[in-house]
């Protein structure tokens, strides 16, 4: 279906709000901004930033919706006799080849990790959207292996799943901050995926295998 002109509009404002509450935190700082100082600077009303955001936090992680269900996606997308957890791997090992923005292999993004570290607010968003990230694996890897409710093997296999995507953006983001090209930092981590996969048991790997069609 088409994006109707009131549609674009309000999508419009909330990518410009957002663009520019970025430009303010990265020069100033999370907590030295007010969403007051947000709003005047994108032109625009405090209620509306606060229709489009309701916390400030929201305005630093406005892309993180994507983030959230990534993993659950690679999962239901996996190919035929492809394992989750394999899945997975195959997508991160796609990412960091290309030197991919998604995962943080990007010029500046020391600066949008260093933001993080010196406001504890974010870093309380940043385990809260881990956390998510947690419930949207299990989800899908009940729904992908049609574990009952209470079984605890999806829940601690999304916890190994999670702990790869969690390993790869730590060592990203602690070598961009410490200066290092995303180049650099790209092979590397290819090295850190091949150990994370020797480390992984057997039954890790080949759980949740789809299915032949």
């Amino acid at each position: 279906m088409a994006e109707g002109l009131r549609e674009r509009k309000k999508r419009q404002t909330r990518q410009h709000i957002s663009d520019v509450a970025t430009g303010l935190f990265l020069e100033r700082g999370f907590d030295a901004v007010t969403m007051a100082e947000v709003a005047d600077a994108a032109d625009v009303s405090v209620n509306t930033v606060y229709n489009y955001f309701p916390a400030k936090e929201d305005l630093f992680f406005d892309r993180s919706a994507g983030m959230v269900d990534r993993l659950a996606r690679w999962i239901r997308g996996r190919d035929a006799g492809e394992s989750a957890a394999r899945a997975v791997l195959r997508e991160l090992r796609g990412e960091v080849e290309a030197v991919s923005p998604r995962v943080g292999l990007m010029v500046g993004y020391d600066r949008f990790m260093r933001v993080i570290h010196e406001a504890p607010p974010l870093r309380s968003r940043l385990w809260s959207l881990q956390q998510e990230i947690h419930d949207n694996v299990v989800a899908a890897l009940r729904e992908e292996t049609g574990a009952a409710e209470e079984g605890p093997l999806p829940d601690l296999m999304a916890g190994q799943i999670c702990w790869i995507h969690q390993a790869v953006f730590v060592t990203i983001g602690r070598e961009m901050l410490a200066g290092r090209e995303p180049a650099e930092v790209s092979r590397e981590v290819l090295v850190l995926l091949d150990d994370i996969e020797e480390l992984l048991s057997e039954k890790v790997l080949n759980y949740a295998v789809r299915a032949a069609p």
